[in-house]
C-alpha cells in the first residue's frame, strides 16, 4: 500500500485578502517562524507520505522560495518527493470566480492517472492541526470507504462561517447528512469538516471524470453533499488542537491563542515524533538590549529588541527601537520600528518600516494592518 498527498495552496486565498495579495494562503507566515503550508506538509511527512504534490494557481513565487527542493522536509528525492504543479486556469476550473479543489483536480488528472500510489490524501492549508494521517488511512481501508473525511466534533456551532461544512454520521462513522451554508450555523452535535480527505486512486479518478462530464465545480457541494447517502463516506474524528483560518480576525486570534494558551502550543508543536517542520535559516540569535522588556511572546531568531514586547508574535529579522512598546501585535519578517513607537493590535507585513514617534492601534477583532513594504 502506498499513499500520495495533494495540497491545495490557493483554495482559500479570498479568506485573507490582506495577506494574499502577493502570496498564496499556503505561504502566509504564522507563529513567528512557520508558513501555513508547513502544517499540511508536516502532517504528511510525519505519516510517511513522501510523494507530495502541491497544486498552485497564482502568486506562488513566495511559496516556491519557502519550499525550495523540499530538503527541509526530507522530500528532496529522485523518486517521489515534493512536486509543485504549475497552474492552468480556465473557466472550467472556477466556481463563482474562485479556484476550487475540483477545478484543481481536473487540471492535474494526468498526474493522478500516471501515479502508482493506491491512495491519495487531499488537504487544504487553512486548517492548523497536527494529525496522524496513518491512522486515518488505516480507518479508510478498514471501512472500505469511498471517501474518509477528517472532522472535529463541535457541540454547538453558533459562530461558524456560512462557508463551513458540517457532517453528521451514524454510530459506525458513516456520513448520513451534510450541512452547509445557513443550515450549518447553529447546528448541534455535528462534526466540522477539516477539509482533509482520503480517496482511493480509482475513486478519485471516478470523481474527476464525473465532474468533467457534468461540469461540476465544487467538491463539497457537487460530490460529497450530492452522494453522501448513496456512497460510503466516513468521518474520521480528530481530537487534537485545530484552528480554521476563515478570515483576518481568525488569523489574528489563532496567533494570539498560541501565545496565551500553553495547552494549545503543546498539542500543536510538542507532539511526540510529530514535529512541525519548516524552512531552516541559519540566523544569529536574537539580541536583547539591557533596556528591553519581553513578556509572554513568541520571538524568532535574528531579531534586535531594544524596547518592550508583550503578548506578541515577532518573526525573523525584526528590529524594535528604544522606548518602543509592541503589545498584542504580529510583526512579519524584517519589519523595523523606530524609537518611541507604540503598537497595539497591529499586524505589520514583511519589510514594513514604522518611523519614530508613531502610535498605531487596532482592535482585537479588527487589527490594524500595514501592507508589505509600507513605510509609515
Amino acid at each position: 500500500m502506498s499513499v500520495a498527498g495533494i495540497i491545495f495552496s490557493n483554495i482559500h486565498d479570498s479568506n485573507l485578502p490582506e495577506l494574499t495579495r502577493k502570496r498564496t494562503i499556503a505561504s502566509v507566515p504564522f507563529a513567528c517562524r512557520y508558513r501555513l503550508v508547513d502544517f499540511a506538509l508536516s502532517n504528511m511527512v510525519n505519516s510517511n507520505i513522501d510523494n507530495v504534490n502541491i497544486v498552485t494557481s497564482h502568486n506562488y513565487h513566495s511559496l516556491m522560495d519557502h519550499l525550495g527542493s523540499g530538503k527541509d522536509w526530507d522530500l528532496a528525492r529522485r523518486s517521489g518527493g515534493l512536486k509543485i504543479l504549475t497552474p492552468y486556469i480556465s473557466s472550467d476550473t472556477a466556481y463563482d470566480g474562485r479556484y476550487t479543489r475540483l477545478g484543481a483536480l481536473k487540471n492535474i488528472v494526468s498526474v493522478i492517472q500516471q501515479s502508482t500510489d493506491d491512495y491519495f490524501v487531499l488537504s487544504d492549508c487553512d486548517v492548523i492541526c497536527n494529525i496522524d494521517l496513518t491512522k486515518m488511512v488505516d480507518a479508510h481501508i478498514k471501512n472500505r470507504a469511498d471517501i474518509t473525511i477528517a472532522v472535529k466534533r463541535v457541540s454547538n456551532a453558533p459562530e461558524l462561517d456560512e462557508t463551513d461544512i458540517l457532517l453528521r454520521s451514524d454510530e459506525n462513522g458513516r456520513v448520513t447528512e451534510v450541512l452547509s451554508g445557513p443550515m450549518a450555523v447553529g447546528a448541534e452535535d455535528a462534526d466540522m469538516n477539516l477539509n482533509i480527505l482520503v480517496f482511493s486512486r480509482q475513486y478519485l479518478l471516478d470523481v474527476i471524470s464525473e465532474a468533467i462530464f457534468h461540469d461540476y465545480k465544487s467538491l463539497n457541494r457537487d460530490i460529497i453533499t450530492r452522494n453522501a447517502k448513496r456512497h460510503n463516506y466516513y468521518a474520521y474524528r480528530y481530537d487534537g488542537y485545530f484552528s480554521c483560518i476563515s478570515n483576518f480576525a481568525d488569523y489574528f486570534a489563532c496567533n494570539m491563542d498560541l501565545i496565551r494558551n500553553k495547552e494549545s502550543r503543546d498539542s500543536l508543536f510538542n507532539v511526540k515524533n510529530r514535529p512541525i517542520l519548516t524552512k531552516i535559516r541559519n540566523s544569529s540569535p536574537t539580541y536583547y538590549a539591557k533596556e528591553s522588556r519581553v513578556k509572554n511572546s513568541l520571538i524568532a531568531d535574528g531579531c534586535e529588541i531594544h524596547g518592550t514586547v508583550e503578548n506578541s508574535v515577532i518573526f525573523r529579522g525584526v528590529k524594535i527601537g528604544k522606548n518602543t512598546v509592541v503589545r498584542n501585535s504580529i510583526l512579519f519578517q524584517d519589519a523595523f520600528t523606530g524609537e518611541n513607537v507604540i503598537l497595539d493590535n497591529v499586524i505589520a507585513d514583511k519589510n514594513v518600516v514604522i518611523r519614530d514617534n508613531r502610535v498605531l492601534s487596532g482592535a482585537e477583532d479588527l487589527p490594524y494592518y500595514i501592507p508589505k513594504g509600507k513605510m509609515i
